[in-house]
Order: C-alpha cells, then sequence, then structure tokens
C-alpha cells in the first residue's frame, strides 16, 4: 500500500469548492497529500480547508479562476510562495456545461464553456508544467474529462466537444512532457451527481439514462478514488497518456 502513498507529496486541485474536486481534495489529504484548493468561491476553500486541518491534514486555499490566464499564473506564483516548491500532483478539474440544442447554442454560451472547460485545462497543465520543469521535479497532472467526449449526448454538444479535446489535449501534454519526468493522464467518469447535473439526474429523464448503463446506478464519488490515487502515486509510475474510464459500463451499450 505504500505505493499508494502521498505523504511526501504536495497536490493542487481546482474547481475544489464543490463536487468532485472537494471530494478529491479530502481524498488526496487522507492519502497524506498536502492539498492547495483552487477555486473561484474563497469562502468555501476555506471552510473546506479548515476541516482537512481538523482532520489533521495540511491545506492552503487559493483564489483561482482557470478563464484567466492572469489569476492561474498569480495562484502558482502565490503557491510558489508560500511551498518554496512546485506541486507535484495537478487535479484540473473544473467544468460547467451550458445545455441546449445545437442549433440553439449562442456563440457566448459555446465560448464559456469551452474556456472553462478545455482552455482552462490547458492553461493550468501549460502554468504547472513549466513551474515542474524550472524546479527540475517530476510530478502527475490529472485531467478530469468525461466519457461524453468519447460518445455524444443529445443538447451537450459544447460540453461533449470541450470533454473529447480534453482527452487529447491530455495526450499532447503526455507526449510533450514524458522527457521531463512529467506524467499526465485522464480520468473519464460516467454519471456521478455533482452541482452541474443534479436536476437532471433527479428528473425522469435522467432515471431513463440511468436504466441505460450496463450497471443500472449512477456512480458514488468515491469510486473514482482508486482511478485518482493510481495517477497520482508511485502505482501509476509507468503510466502517461491514459484515460481511465470510470463509468458503471455505461459505454458498453448503445445510445
Amino acid at each position: 500500500m505504500d505505493l499508494f502513498s502521498l505523504s511526501d507529496k504536495t497536490a493542487l486541485v481546482t474547481g475544489a469548492s464543490s463536487g468532485l474536486g472537494r471530494h478529491f481534495a479530502k481524498v488526496l489529504s487522507q492519502a497524506g497529500a498536502d492539498v492547495v484548493l483552487a477555486a473561484r468561491r474563497m469562502d468555501r476553500l476555506e471552510a473546506l480547508a479548515e476541516e482537512i486541518t481538523k482532520s489533521g491534514g495540511r491545506a492552503l486555499p487559493v483564489e483561482m479562476d482557470v478563464t484567466s490566464d492572469e489569476s492561474v499564473s498569480g495562484a502558482f506564483a502565490e503557491v510558489k510562495e508560500a511551498l518554496g516548491r512546485p506541486c507535484d500532483i495537478i487535479v484540473s478539474n473544473s467544468g460547467m456545461s451550458r445545455d441546449t440544442w445545437f442549433r440553439d447554442q449562442s456563440e457566448d454560451d459555446w465560448n464559456a464553456v469551452i474556456d472553462t472547460n478545455l482552455n482552462g485545462v490547458w492553461r493550468v497543465g501549460k502554468h504547472a508544467t513549466n513551474a515542474m520543469i524550472e524546479a527540475g521535479v517530476p510530478g502527475s497532472i490529472i485531467n478530469i474529462a468525461s466519457i461524453t467526449g468519447l460518445q455524444p449526448q443529445m443538447m451537450t454538444t459544447a460540453y461533449c466537444v470541450s470533454k473529447a479535446g480534453v482527452e487529447h489535449l491530455t495526450k499532447q501534454m503526455a507526449l510533450e512532457n514524458a522527457r521531463y519526468g512529467i506524467r499526465v493522464n485522464a480520468i473519464s467518469p460516467g454519471y456521478y451527481k455533482t452541482d452541474i447535473n443534479a436536476d437532471y439526474l433527479d428528473s425522469d429523464a435522467g432515471d431513463k439514462m440511468r436504466k441505460r448503463i450496463a450497471m443500472k446506478r449512477f456512480g458514488e464519488h468515491h469510486e473514482l478514488d482508486g482511478a485518482l490515487l493510481l495517477l497520482s502515486s508511485r502505482a501509476g509510475s509507468y503510466m502517461t497518456g491514459s484515460n481511465i474510464v470510470v463509468d458503471g459500463g455505461h459505454l458498453l451499450l448503445p445510445l
């Protein structure tokens, strides 16, 4: 089990103020990592940092808007000043959706989704890899993609396209950064209840979709822990450019 220990690591999680990002930060802390909590809502980050500290961990809340290069750059500078070194693990988790039919999608909504879900992963990845390379330290970057990047879904064109982009961006980042000892992988979750999709999953349409999943249920957040810890730790030391699908067999069945 020492292979999965993160006791000497520091992990930064974007979108840590809620949903899967909040869960990921707690899991990494429980595995021994110091965690940097990055998001726009500082009140939520500070509350999570307090919770982690009370549980015996260490956490640093940092304000970050992944749609702003200035904000991302400033957050990494703040981390460097506070820690004196770059983070070893990056979990690029920030995401959003604006659901509508393709022909009705406004340019503003399209740009908002792409800028957060795809460009945000690129911005965070760029600053993370530069920090690691400049310090001469290896690292692991985990980009949160989605099964919707592998299979189209009605009324979510921008989201699906952004997540398909994240999957290929992960491969590009892995290819170019392997020489520096930086591993880059993705996790593609199926359906897990979060702030983004809770209303849909609780609806009649969501229940019909649940029945099309091979395991006939939505995922629980803890069922992503194995993939997260594998890619974060020495247990995944020979993995880069991979995309781990954790979807209860959703992609096994036709739409």
